[in-house]
């Protein structure tokens, strides 16, 4: 059976295909009763517009592709979020993929967005895509970097200062006292991961006698923070780290819940604890969870509206929004149980 099209509609609905095409692109130039018309034939011929063709009437598509590391994580659905309200103010829709930290499924989604003429294209990148990027660029598809610098790319990106973001929260475990940080990170490969390090390697080196361990994790899930917390269960105490950092906010919720499960560290007492990106249920953990807060929604928000800038004028820029992290403080690292530490308020921000 042949599809059904536009001039079926037309015909079903007694009008011209102008007609009918107006009601799909330019409803303001139809009359009420007339559009409640068509549409009526619309849905009881159940067509679906052929938006490929669309776009080579109108010249551009209105759709734009995102990339993002792992929507499994709150930190990335909320990008998307933030993406997808400021494409839906201007008109535009937004295609999610997820590249699940494969660099594989990465290039796919980029093959797939680039065969589909998408107008833009915001990303979240495993490695270096700059040149890929470039590619897309020269055939006529503009590309935003999201959750990483493009300084120096030629590439427009939002970002979050990672090495300040590491620094605020070792710093903070540094002052409470602790002296021997573990960080716990996974694929390294990811400049946010490594940035992180980073910062927390300038914090300790501040401090005499501090000492910075780095534990890798299989991955940068929740079942990966409890692999590795219940292996550093297993160690001999004096051999345990007193604070730990890790590189997102759900591998320290699968450590918290090794610790708790097995009963045999304390936190904060025995091992305080801090997280990155302060998602949603970071403070209703069974320990509330500290951890340095990004601006996750107004992430997606930025890329999105620096890509329709970009696209209403090719002769702009490149533009590297950079924004500044923020500690929470809360009871994975402050407790009225520990002597050696200072009792802030809940919630504080340092």
């Amino acid at each position: 059976m042949a599809p059904i099209g536009i001039k079926d509609v037309a015909r079903h609905a007694g009008v011209s295909v102008g007609t009918v095409s107006n009601v799909l692109n330019r409803p303001a130039l139809v009359s009420a009763e007339t559009g409640v018309r068509v549409r009526r034939a619309i849905d009881e011929l159940g067509f679906v517009r052929n938006d490929a063709a669309r776009q080579l009437r109108v010249g551009h598509s209105t759709t734009i592709g995102l990339v993002v590391l792992d929507i499994g994580n709150p930190f990335f659905a909320e990008i998307a979020r933030g993406a997808e309200d400021a494409a839906d103010l201007a008109g535009h829709s937004v295609i999610l993929g997820n590249s699940d930290e494969n660099a594989n499924r990465e290039g796919a989604y980029l093959d797939l967005f680039e065969e589909q003429r998408v107008r833009g294209v915001l990303i979240s990148p495993i490695g270096d895509v700059t040149d890929r990027l470039s590619r897309l660029r020269r055939h006529g598809t503009r590309a935003v970097l999201v959750d990483r610098s493009g300084e120096g790319t030629g590439v427009s990106s939002v970002s979050v200062d990672d090495v300040a973001g590491g620094y605020l929260a070792v710093k903070h475990l540094l002052e409470l006292g602790r002296r021997r940080i573990a960080y716990l990170g996974a694929q390294f490969e990811i400049r946010q991961v490594t940035d992180r390090l980073d910062g927390a390697r300038r914090a300790v080196a501040e401090v005499p006698g501090a000492s910075l361990e780095v534990v890798t994790a299989s991955g940068l899930s929740v079942v990966d923070g409890r692999d590795a917390g219940e292996q550093l269960v297993q160690r001999p105490p004096r051999q345990r780290p007193d604070a730990m950092f890790t590189a997102n906010d759900v591998l320290a919720v699968g450590v918290l819940q090794a610790f708790v499960m097995t009963g045999r560290v304390r936190v904060p007492d025995d091992i305080a604890l801090v997280g990155y990106d302060d998602i949603d249920f970071a403070s209703a953990t069974v320990v509330p969870l500290t951890s340095v807060r990004q601006p996750s929604r107004l992430l997606g928000e930025t890329a999105l509206q620096i890509m329709l800038e970009e696209l209403g004028d090719p002769t702009l820029a490149p533009r590297n929004v950079v924004f500044t992290p923020e500690l929470i403080v809360r009871s994975s690292t402050v407790s009225p149980t520990m002597s050696h530490s200072p009792d802030p308020h809940e919630g504080a921000r340092s």
